[in-house]
């Protein structure tokens, strides 16, 4: 059992609030997560001298392709994969509660969008579609739902449909969102250039191999220029992960309030790098509790005065994952 409910991290709004959920969590996940309760006592390293969020250890995200990763002796409801590509390990994501999954992502979502009911949204995933435990496509699946809208829905691989859609929900002013795999929102702008109003093209990541790699602001300028919109927003977040951050423009993503990012030294994974200074990402995803909330990932990045962080690469790039793979310049 956890020591509070659960759904009580979506009411953190200041840092000691996060502090309090983070110590809280980190303590049942010692007890009652067998990997990362290892992981620790490999280090030599004892809860007790934790007293804030800033020095809890992290698991390396490669646990995740390993281990079984969970929290608690509740069965779990699903099990996510990554994308991941031919030859390549892929990792899991024991879901012990799916509900909790969907309270982070609505919340996460209506902080920084409104209503979703205000929304038609439309998803151009095709490689993720082909993967039926992925959570993004859950994800998504789960907003069409919920924004109740006739015309919202998925397209495979119907590009030209899509932009009939677009075009027509734009003409009406209807606020649409779009989420799209990097690739094929290239595919959409080169085959059908638009200019859009009232919609927000939310790109999710990956080229997967199919083009050559560009940066993501190459990418970004590519497809304003061709759909006629100001900025391209972004999603971050990863399989391992319960939580998302947004971006809505210039690669610059913000989290909720119960995600938190980290930047660590490349050199010295346990120390901690302050804002501006180019690192390792280290996640902090409160709602991920029945796994594990604190991840070290492969992600490279650095945090703004704003508070803001940006991706900037990756350490690894023999492992392609199906997300983030672009670099930033």
């Amino acid at each position: 059992m956890y020591p509070f409910n659960p759904e009580e991290i979506f009411t953190i709004e200041n840092e000691n609030q996060f502090n309090e959920f983070a110590l809280k969590i980190f303590n049942y996940q010692v007890e009652n997560n067998p990997v990362y309760k290892d992981y620790l006592f490999h280090l030599g390293i004892s809860n007790s001298s934790i007293e804030t969020y800033q020095n809890i250890p992290f698991l390396p995200i490669n646990f995740f392709k390993t281990h079984k990763v969970i929290s608690g002796n509740k069965s779990e409801d699903k099990i996510f994969y990554s994308s991941g590509t031919t030859g390549t390990i892929r990792s899991k994501h024991y879901l012990k509660d799916i509900k909790l999954y969907e309270s982070s992502f609505i919340n996460t979502f209506s902080r920084f969008y409104g209503d979703i009911k205000n929304y038609c949204v439309l998803a151009l995933l095709p490689t993720y579609l082909e993967n039926e435990s992925s959570s993004l496509v859950y994800m998504v699946d789960k907003l069409i739902q919920e924004s109740a809208h006739p015309k919202s829905g998925f397209y495979l691989d119907n590009v030209e449909a899509l932009a009939l859609q677009l075009k027509a929900l734009d003409a009406d002013g209807q606020k649409t969102i779009l989420f799209g795999v990097s690739y094929a929102l290239m595919d959409l702008a080169e085959n059908f250039p638009m200019q859009l109003s009232h919609t927000i093209i939310m790109e999710t990541g990956g080229m997967k191999g199919t083009r050559k790699e560009i940066t993501k602001k190459e990418l970004h300028r590519f497809l304003a220029e061709k759909l006629g919109v100001q900025k391209i927003h972004s999603e971050y977040s990863m399989t391992e992960l319960l939580s998302q951050a947004y971006s809505k423009g210039d690669g610059q993503f913000f989290t909720p309030p119960w995600m938190k990012i980290l930047i660590r030294d490349t050199y010295d994974p346990f120390s901690l790098f302050p804002q501006g200074r180019s690192g390792g990402i280290n996640i902090i995803d409160l709602a991920n509790m029945y796994s594990c909330s604190f991840i070290e990932t492969q992600d490279l990045g650095k945090i703004n005065k704003d508070g803001s962080f940006e991706v900037l690469g990756r350490f690894d790039y023999s492992d392609v994952r199906g997300c983030n793979l672009l670099v930033a310049e």
